[in-house]
């Protein structure tokens, strides 16, 4: 199996660095990643300016400034060859559970990978403690669709609990929770007076139901919850159709 691996936490964090260890023994592993932390990054992508890549002595590549969206464009279309079995982004340091995935990206990454054809995972861990928990996860799944491949064209959200692997209870499939909007724009003023501002903390949890992502890990389960690329609300169609036709707006132009 060869495996592009990359994240947003950057090519150095511990969650990357374990799981590729644990990778690399049954795959061929490829780490394309930041050269430092992009959490938050979502799907964007860098236009504006050139990339350059630094590769260690280990074989990692890291990209300047990139995303995790760029880490993963470049890793597919120019700097891994033979091209990728399938994509692989994490193990996130913190979860990535409900409204998360609109922002996070370590979603995005695996995103990217599915929209250039591969499947995809993307992991997390519940905390910053049990990396081994989640490589151990991950490399047990990763066997499975070695021996049983899926065929959903769906990517795959992981969420681990931080705990020890002989604390995990088993596996769920789940949906995406919510929280309440996050409401807090933090300002400071810097040394020459001028108010700066930190993006506050995420909401707490609104939909937090016993199918959600944020009940299984809550639990001590392993959240599992396909996500797609495809973001058009089909089941709103007619309503939008009908709302048009009664607003008159469709015989405006």
């Amino acid at each position: 199996m060869r495996i592009l691996l990359s994240n947003d936490d950057g090519v150095h964090a511990p969650g990357i660095q374990t799981l590729a260890e644990a990778l690399r023994e049954f795959a061929e592993v490829q780490v394309v990643a930041p050269d430092r932390n992009r959490s938050g990054a979502s799907n964007s992508l860098t236009l504006e300016s050139s990339l350059r890549t630094f590769t260690f002595p280990n074989g990692d590549i890291a990209v300047q400034m990139g995303t995790p969206t760029d880490c993963v464009y470049l890793g597919v279309n120019a700097l891994m060859r033979p091209k990728p079995d399938i994509v692989v982004s994490g193990i996130n340091a913190g979860p990535n559970l409900g409204d998360d995935v609109i922002y996070s990206g370590t979603v995005a990454a695996a995103m990217e990978g599915r929209h250039l054809g591969y499947p995809a995972l993307a992991v997390s861990l519940n905390g910053i403690e049990h990396y081994e928990t989640a490589a151990q996860v991950t490399c047990d799944i990763l066997r499975a669709l070695g021996r049983e491949p899926l065929r959903t064209g769906r990517i795959l959200n992981i969420n681990v609990p931080d705990l020890p692997l002989s604390e995990i209870k088993g596996v769920r499939v789940t949906r995406c929770g919510s929280r309440h909007p996050s409401d807090k724009a933090i300002a400071q003023q810097d040394p020459r007076g001028n108010t700066v501002w930190w993006i506050g903390p995420p909401g707490d949890k609104y939909d937090a139901g016993p199918d959600t992502d944020f009940a299984a890990v809550d639990a001590g389960y392993v959240s599992v919850t396909p996500l797609q690329v495809d973001l058009t609300a089909h089941g709103a169609h007619d309503v939008v159709s009908q709302w048009l036709t009664k607003a008159g707006v469709d015989n405006q132009w």
